[in-house]
């Protein structure tokens, strides 16, 4: 079975909280609908071509506006079609995450070599969305002691189902590192976790160095391609 099929099998499958979550947050899944599911399988068809296990690049939840649309991680319906070569018809809305991302993905050769050897995810890989605004697992402390069971499920399942290196992983996302490094620990799935700052983070707050930082994470990642 080929990493794309994997991924397919574990997005489209992962489940919904049985129960309602705390502080009026809701949980969406775009691999459920067939706009985004459509889109992720030509996209993963594409690029998770072939067996073998990738490094991940980790990230919190998925945005409404990227992976909410598209079904890809870290990637808007700009990114997709312009960079990915995946036609859609969504509205053409870039989001930040995404284009530093995408810098990225150029500086390491462009997707067709960047998703040969990486894979872009997240710890929970459902939208989380709170009064129709995006809303991270660790924004309070009760969601993410809800979404712990289902955030350390995640992390298994991509592991061992879709495929991931165990040598190492990247960890986007500081305060994302705290509870990805505690699973970690845990459950002893990666020999070492490499955290950088989260693209949005960088891209609201840190724009004027975009440059020296994408240099930063392509440096990373080159000395973790196997």
């Amino acid at each position: 079975m080929s990493f794309a099929d994997r991924l397919l099998s574990f997005l489209t499958s992962f489940p919904l909280p049985a129960a309602p979550l705390p502080d009026e947050v809701q949980a969406y899944s775009p691999y459920q609908e067939p706009g985004p599911r459509e889109l992720l399988t030509q996209f993963a068809g594409r690029y998770y071509a072939g067996p073998q296990p990738r490094v991940a690049l980790l990230g919190i939840n998925p945005g409404r506006l990227g992976n909410g649309r598209t079904g890809v991680a870290f990637t808007d319906p700009v990114a997709l079609q312009d960079v990915c070569g995946i036609p859609n018809s969504l509205p053409r809305q870039r989001e930040p995450s995404s284009q530093f991302v995408h810098a990225v993905v150029e500086a390491l050769g462009g997707p067709a070599a960047f998703y040969q050897q990486f894979y872009l995810g997240s710890l929970y890989p459902l939208v989380l969305l709170r009064h129709g605004r995006n809303y991270n697992y660790y924004d309070t402390p009760r969601l993410q002691a809800a979404l712990l069971p289902a955030i350390r499920d995640s992390l298994t399942r991509q592991v061992h189902e879709v495929g991931l290196q165990r040598h190492a992983a990247v960890c986007l996302g500081r305060r994302n590192a705290l509870l990805l490094q505690q699973l970690n620990q845990e459950l002893g799935l990666f020999d070492h976790i490499h955290v950088l700052d989260h693209p949005r983070y960088l891209m609201q707050y840190k724009r004027r160095e975009l440059a020296a930082h994408v240099a930063r994470y392509a440096e990373v990642l080159a000395n973790l391609r196997t």
